[in-house]
């Protein structure tokens, strides 16, 4: 199956807690699709680690976040995605205020799930981890028909 896009880009704060499970999550759903996903934050903790919660969650779920390390996103990774799924509606507008060019390919990842913020679970207990997870999980089931 061929997608019409080739990257996507998972963007939130420290890139180490939301958008590397939605980056793992997606590149799992898309992976007979031969799109590339990514993910970034705007205020990235650059080179950490996925936090505990979140490796443990994905370890549930057969998935290896073990080797993510934190990354900034830049504006030479945002022009590569044909799309940019942003955690909050703070992060759509970074992307914008910096990237005026990319209008048109930045959306909430929950934009076909109620199109509301997920709430960050850093430095929260496990409850906080599953609850933005359902909110990740319900986003990409929106976004998945559009995808491939």
């Amino acid at each position: 199956m061929t997608s019409a896009f080739r990257h996507i880009v998972t963007l939130c704060t420290g890139n180490i807690c939301r958008s590397p499970m939605a980056e793992i999550l997606l590149a799992h759903a898309l992976s007979a699709s031969g799109v590339r996903v990514s993910s970034a934050g705007i205020g990235a903790l650059v080179d950490a680690p996925a936090d505990p919660l979140a490796i443990a969650l994905m370890q549930e779920r057969g998935l290896d976040l073990s080797a993510h390390r934190g990354r900034q996103a830049t504006s030479e990774l945002l022009y590569t995605a044909d799309l940019v799924l942003t955690a909050e509606d703070v992060h759509t507008r970074w992307v914008l205020d910096h990237n005026p060019a990319l209008r048109g390919r930045v959306f909430r990842l929950t934009k076909f799930s109620g199109d509301h913020d997920i709430p960050d679970p850093y430095r929260q207990a496990r409850p906080a981890f599953e609850a933005a997870l359902k909110e990740i999980d319900a986003g990409i089931t929106g976004w998945l028909p559009r995808l491939k």
